[in-house]
């Protein structure tokens, strides 16, 4: 395990979608931690692509989400797993960054599977505990011990932000500062 790196780092919101967000346990409170590391990942100049899973059924990212990612790439797929997609898997690797921010839904579906490919494949994988959520609680704590063990970090969004800053005083530090009170 490695502290985060911002250069390189891509932030990977999976699957956080109008008819999955609304079932999701505190449903909520998870769009609004997606959209702070979103604001997170574009003060730091991080990469962000997002993904929906079969948005003819699930629909289109949630429209709050979706006015924050603003040009951000957003990617439908029909494998679980983003990496199982061959156009998220090209993105990702055009991209170049070897650690893949991981947030979104399902936790113990989507999320797992992105998470434990993407290890296989090679990346180093930091899944963002308080940005991440399921219908059950359980189920997302359960996701979490199976994606640690396959070789990803567990972090947080204040873990994420202040290992990219490295240091405080900057602007970035206070603009940073700023989105997680």
């Amino acid at each position: 395990m490695s502290l985060i790196r911002r250069e390189d780092a891509l932030l990977l919101i999976i699957d956080v979608q109008e008819r999955l967000v609304p079932v999701m346990h505190e449903a909520e409170e998870l769009v609004r931690r997606c959209e702070t590391l979103i604001e997170i990942a574009k003060t730091l100049g991080l990469p962000i692509v997002a993904t929906e899973q079969y948005p003819r059924g699930l629909g289109p990212t949630m429209p709050a989400l979706a006015e924050k990612l603003g040009g951000a790439t957003v990617l439908s797929k029909l494998s679980f797993s983003a990496m199982g997609d061959a156009g998220v898997r090209d993105t990702l690797r055009a991209a170049d960054r070897s650690t893949l921010v991981i947030a979104g839904i399902e936790s113990h579906v989507c999320v797992l599977q992105s998470a434990v490919d993407a290890v296989d494949r090679g990346f180093q994988v930091q899944v963002v505990a308080d940005a991440i959520s399921s219908r059950r609680p359980e189920s997302r704590e359960i996701a979490m011990h199976r994606i640690q063990a396959a070789g990803a970090t567990i972090t947080t969004i204040e873990s994420v932000a202040f290992e990219c800053l490295k240091v405080a005083g900057s602007d970035e530090f206070r603009a940073v500062s700023r989105l997680i009170r």
